[in-house]
């Protein structure tokens, strides 16, 4: 019956390897897909070729890379067969629901981290465990653990962060100071060197992340005097870069010169296929490390015939090979993720956008500390121009100074987020820095390295302008944040999870097993229902026409889709006033905030509209800017309308009248015929109908007026409630305010249509 347990634990953790394979390769693909994507050097299927190749090689190389899950962290002979296996069953369920949590978000973050702070924070409560049990100290729980391991770690941690976003900036800054922005236009000679560099570095990475991990990488051979590879890469670094890079010099000019192909291109492949090789070798170990040292350390107790609270687990102290084929198994399920994972697009989206090039859609708010920290940036720079002198100022402006591609904002989609140069830097730098980390035996997260490395090149390359600088220096503070949150938590939610199990059994983790796929469905169809939402049918257009009869034309979807939202949200206003009925209003909320932003966005982009615009099209700009005017007093007026109603439901207020609420329907149905015409007329864009909706404007502004003094009078005599008169006051005028947006839009429309004039649009 024990033995059953055991086994079941194990099938459990086998699935669990699974599923923490999809989430981590879902984070993790952001470190090697980012540059080629962001750049768009090479097509989308060419990056992902290359990197499924990259990453089947680097999982079937990672065999001796597995120690950290056996031996890394604690003290494998302090503790007891079932000891460890509860131990690891709390790593993997806390694994799998920290970086799906992190996914859905769409925040990369360190699988390393993750896994060492969850086999930490379980390690620490099973030995607490132990301790307690037995009447020692608490202090005695160094002994269970590797606390020099784990110190380096978290040293590795703030080193790495700091190190990779100074050095990606100074190298970043120097490249575009030789290259600048016309480097294709370079000398054959500069684009080799610069190619002997990048590919020389790359290689070494290679050869340091990819066949240091393997089992033959401790081997010695005659070829290089009877050393180790493992020791030859690490003593005769120099003369292996110096001849690396004369090879690849003469290899770039040959292909540049003669074969005419594009040096940045290939440094950008070999360096996706480098970063994805060494993501498989080194962080495979996050996924299955723990599930395959469980499963050895079950083969070994079930043969040893011992009690499982008996059975010492100083096995794991030995150095045990990996079977290849499980290896082979877990590289086809990385590959498949990566090709079929939307939350992998989703997370690199992140990182493309915090170092995209000009202006685009900005996902995080600033703050208080983002907006210090571009001040101090803002005062050091005035201050340099200040010092430096004007020749040699001039001469830095012109090196970075960008080219100019007349594109609309709308289209910016189609232009690469940075160009080649700083993918390049991004993949050589980030290469450099792993591959020196990793010959000092310094513990670093790849995500770490290759992020920071993004954020250092796009600040020294001015990617972050006074427009957007605030609100990228705010999403680097978040994803940091994240990371340092990722550390707490999964030490402190594996040492909660590990104490359950301890106490619980089979019973606790049957449980925690069916917890953990409700939460991972829950993320799942969040997410879905997420991006769904983005890519919804009722999001705004923005106008790109150049005429008013375009503008007209162009915007009546737009109109149309406000309108006919604007009638549902008003309807539910009302709707859940009269039930009160608190989850409508809820989500009524959400609706109107969502609805705002892109009027919002709409109203952001009136720039670019009117700078695409020829001087004999300017009537089209005030035309456009009215419209986006009166949308946006729609909106304002239905948050309002939506805001007070939540308010008063929400703070249990007494409900209103029966004959309040029959008013309030009876304007709702006035409305609602009003809205539903009008939105009839701009979907098949009649019109001419808009002078018959107009003739209705009095009639109902006559109907507010009459409920107005209805309440006035009931106010006087018999309504005893200051916060339903409040209210319902509120609402009147609030919508009387509606209707005079909403017939304000219909006149400009009606006033400006002229269908004898076809409309006009920019080419």
């Amino acid at each position: 019956m024990e033995s059953n347990i055991y086994l079941i634990m194990i099938i459990a953790l086998a699935v669990l390897a699974i599923a923490d394979l999809v989430v981590g390769v879902s984070n993790d693909a952001v470190n090697f897909l980012n540059s080629a994507i962001g750049s768009k050097a090479i097509s989308f299927r060419s990056i992902m070729i290359v990197a499924s190749v990259g990453i089947a090689c680097g999982a079937i190389f990672s065999s001796g890379m597995m120690e950290v899950a056996r031996k890394g962290i604690f003290n494998p002979n302090e503790f007891y067969f079932n000891e460890i296996m509860f131990i690891f069953m709390a790593v993997m369920i806390t694994d799998i629901l920290l970086l799906d949590f992190f996914n859905t978000l769409g925040m990369p973050t360190s699988t390393t981290v993750s896994i060492v702070f969850e086999l930490l924070g379980a390690a620490v409560a099973m030995a607490l465990i132990k301790i307690l049990q037995a009447g020692g100290s608490a202090s005695d729980v160094v002994n269970y653990i590797n606390t020099s391991k784990a110190t380096e770690i978290i040293i590795g941690i703030l080193l790495s962060v700091v190190i990779a976003f100074s050095i990606g900036a100074i190298v970043q800054w120097f490249s575009r100071l030789l290259l600048s922005y016309d480097f294709d236009k370079k000398a054959k000679w500069v684009g080799s060197v610069f190619g002997g560099i990048g590919l020389s570095a790359i290689t070494y990475f290679i050869f340091m992340k990819g066949i240091k991990g393997t089992a033959f990488a401790s081997q010695s051979f005659e070829l290089i005097g009877d050393m180790t590879i493992k020791h030859f890469l690490e003593v005769k670094w120099f003369p292996i870069v110096l001849v690396n890079f004369v090879v690849w010099f003469v290899l770039s000019y040959i292909l540049t010169a003669i074969a005419k192909l594009n040096i940045y291109k290939i440094i950008i492949g070999v360096g996706t296929f480098a970063l994805a090789l060494a993501f498989a070798g080194n962080d495979l170990v996050n996924f299955i490390g723990v599930p395959i040292a469980a499963y050895q350390s079950y083969t070994e107790w079930s043969a040893s015939g011992v009690d499982a609270t008996a059975f010492s687990m100083s096995i794991l102290s030995e150095k045990v090979p990996t079977p290849t084929l499980l290896l082979f198994i877990s590289g086809m399920i990385m590959v498949a993720t990566l090709w079929f994972s939307k939350k992998a697009r989703y997370v690199a989206e992140t990182e493309i956008n915090l170092s995209r090039e000009g202006e685009g859609k900005e996902r995080f708010e600033p703050n208080f500390l983002s907006r210090g920290i571009v001040r101090i940036g803002m005062a050091i720079s005035t201050y340099t121009s200040a010092v430096m002198p004007k020749s040699i100022s001039d001469k830095v402006e012109a090196r970075f100074e960008k080219p100019k591609i007349a594109l609309a904002k709308d289209k910016t989609y189609e232009m690469p987020a940075f160009d080649m140069v700083r993918a390049a830097v991004n993949l050589v730098v980030a290469g450099i820095l792993i591959s020196v980390a990793t010959s000092f035996k310094l513990p670093l997260s790849t995500t770490y390295v290759t992020f920071m490395v993004a954020m250092g090149t796009s600040l020294a390359d001015r990617a972050w302008g006074a427009e957007s600088a605030v609100y990228r220096v705010a999403g680097v503070l978040n994803v940091i944040g994240g990371w340092f949150g990722t550390a707490i938590i999964a030490f402190t939610a594996a040492g909660i999870i590990l104490t359950l199990i301890n106490f619980g059994t089979g019973a606790a983790i049957s449980i925690l097993l069916f917890v953990a796929i409700l939460l991972l469905a829950r993320n799942y169809i969040s997410y879905n229902k997420k991006s769904k939402e983005i890519k919804a049918e009722d999001s705004l257009r923005r106008a790109e026409s150049s005429s008013i009869q375009g503008v007209i034309v162009e915007s009546a979807k737009n109109t149309a889709n406000v309108v006919k939202r604007t009638n549902k949200i008003y309807t539910n206003s009302i709707d859940g006033l009269a039930k009160q009925n608190l989850d409508i209003l809820k989500k009524n909320k959400k609706g109107v905030v969502k609805l705002g932003d892109e009027v919002d966005d709409l109203r952001d982009h009136i720039f670019y509209f009117i700078k695409n615009l020829d001087d004999a099209s300017v009537g089209a700009s005030n035309f456009y800017i009215n419209i986006l005017g009166s949308l946006q007093d729609m909106t304002q007026s239905l948050e309002y309308i939506t805001k007070i109603s939540y308010k008063h439901i929400n703070n249990n207020h007494k409900k209103l009248k029966y004959n309040q609420i029959k008013e309030l329907k009876e304007i709702d149905y006035k409305l609602e015929h009003i809205l539903n015409e009008t939105q009839v007329v701009f979907e098949t864009r009649s019109f001419d109908g808009i002078a018959q909706i107009l003739e209705e404007k009095e009639e109902l502004f006559e109907l507010l007026s009459q409920k107005i003094q209805k309440q006035v009078e009931r106010t006087r005599t018999e309504e005893s409630s200051p916060k339903n008169t409040t209210l319902y006051f509120s609402l009147l005028l609030e919508t009387k305010d509606l209707m005079t947006a909403t017939m304000t839009m219909l006149e400009l429309y009606y006033n400006e249509h002229d269908s004898s004039v076809p409309p006009a649009t920019i080419s």
